[in-house]
């Protein structure tokens, strides 16, 4: 059991005072000792894992860890001005800020962890700039920040190390990015500009209203595979199918992931269908059928091996390995990702209330676009056992 701090004071406002001080504001302003004591002493792992830019200061080339490593050392060898309401203390707030203005201003990024703290730093200014500046333009702003991307990435593409573009003001210092990866983005947001382009012309105002709402009726659960774009091989439009997906679309009750969307879903969406689609040709099934090692997704595909310890003997019926065993094993995984979403409580607890939700098995084939419905519509509780039956008891007032 932890116990109190030998070397802490011992009474109430002694403590307070360890802590806080009044700012000329009236505000308290919090603040640190540099004892062995203090909460926030070199060692303390509050102090340590507070700020990045903190961690950063005591990891850095100053090895003497008593002589101003520490962030709220009054030291010379920090840098750091003395608080004089505090006694020679210095508040968190201004250590972290002039730590952040060291470790940015005036240097060069040298990771891309300094890049990106360098960046949101700018982000951030042109967010309160905005709040504050009620002329500012979004997007005017919003192209003066495409200028200076274009402009950056071109210095990259001829070979600079480090750009010094200013984004609204702010200097970014962006590490290195090959002229493969910069055609590589422009492609495709130049393709994302012509689509929406198209799409507005063609349909006026098509975007403010898909902004403005989300009301799918389906909820699709399908496989990674970039093949089976959930939206194009039904022919809805964004807005319309709500969309989960995982190798080999699996549904298991501990995927916390899939429960999440499941419940959103259901309890807030209001969806009406839930449809698990799996495809022909999924490497996810094709893989649980051998005996090779594949990595992390070997825990995944165990799921598809269980269900064909279950079958075995309708597979033994079939080539073994051929596609017919490949096809019979996706069907199946189909129709038990379905009977578990229906097992889940949130299915269960939507059915008590007697709201409208049904599952469907379906799978696609790749060879021509088609969809298969495997026969199965899970519509109530009266469809699966009773032992996955549960009762939404509403709580009593108190």
């Amino acid at each position: 059991m932890i116990g109190p701090n030998p070397s802490a004071p011992t009474s109430s406002s002694a403590s307070a005072e360890a802590i806080s001080t009044p700012s000329s504001q009236g505000r308290p302003k919090i603040s640190a000792h540099t004892d062995s004591g203090s909460v926030f002493s070199p060692s303390s792992p509050i102090q340590i894992k507070s700020h990045p830019f903190l961690r950063k200061l005591q990891t850095g080339s100053n090895t003497n860890a008593t002589a101003g490593s520490s962030a709220f050392s009054t030291s010379s060898s920090t840098g750091f001005p003395s608080d004089s309401s505090s006694n020679g203390r210095k508040s968190v707030d201004e250590a972290i800020t002039a730590v952040a203005s060291k470790s940015i201003a005036g240097s060069v990024a040298s990771s891309p962890t300094t890049a990106a703290a360098t960046a949101t730093d700018a982000l951030f200014s042109r967010r309160l700039n905005q709040s504050e500046d009620k002329t500012f333009d979004e997007n005017n702003g919003v192209e003066r920040a495409t200028h200076a991307h274009d402009a950056c990435c071109a210095k990259h593409a001829q070979g600079s190390a480090f750009d010094d573009t200013l984004f609204l003001g702010q200097p970014i210092h962006l590490p290195p990015i090959s002229a493969e990866a910069h055609r590589f983005s422009e492609q495709l947001l130049g393709q994302n500009k012509a689509w929406a382009q198209k799409t507005e012309m063609e349909r006026p105002g098509f975007f403010a209203k898909l902004e403005k709402q989300q009301k799918p009726q389906v909820l699709w659960i399908g496989c990674s595979d970039s093949r089976v774009p959930a939206n194009q091989i039904v022919n809805l439009d964004p807005g319309e199918i709500f969309v989960h997906r995982n190798i080999a679309n699996v549904v298991t009750h501990t995927d916390l992931n899939l429960l999440s969307v499941l419940e959103y879903a259901v309890d807030v969406l209001k969806v009406r269908h839930v449809i698990v689609c799996g495809h022909y040709g999924c490497g996810g099934v094709a893989a649980s059928l051998t005996q090779k090692q594949f990595g992390i997704i070997d825990n995944w595909l165990r799921n598809i091996k269980d269900l064909y310890t279950i079958h075995r003997k309708k597979f033994e019926a079939l080539p073994h390995g051929g596609k017919e065993q490949q096809d019979l094993l996706t069907e199946l995984n189909v129709i038990q990702s379905a009977l578990n979403v229906s097992h889940t409580s949130i299915i269960q607890k939507a059915w008590s209330r007697g709201e409208e939700v049904s599952i469907h098995g379906w799978c696609y084939r790749l060879s021509d676009g088609m969809i298969r419905n495997l026969g199965l519509c899970i519509e109530g509780p009266g469809n699966v056992e009773d032992v996955y039956h549960v009762q939404d008891i509403p709580k009593s007032d108190k």
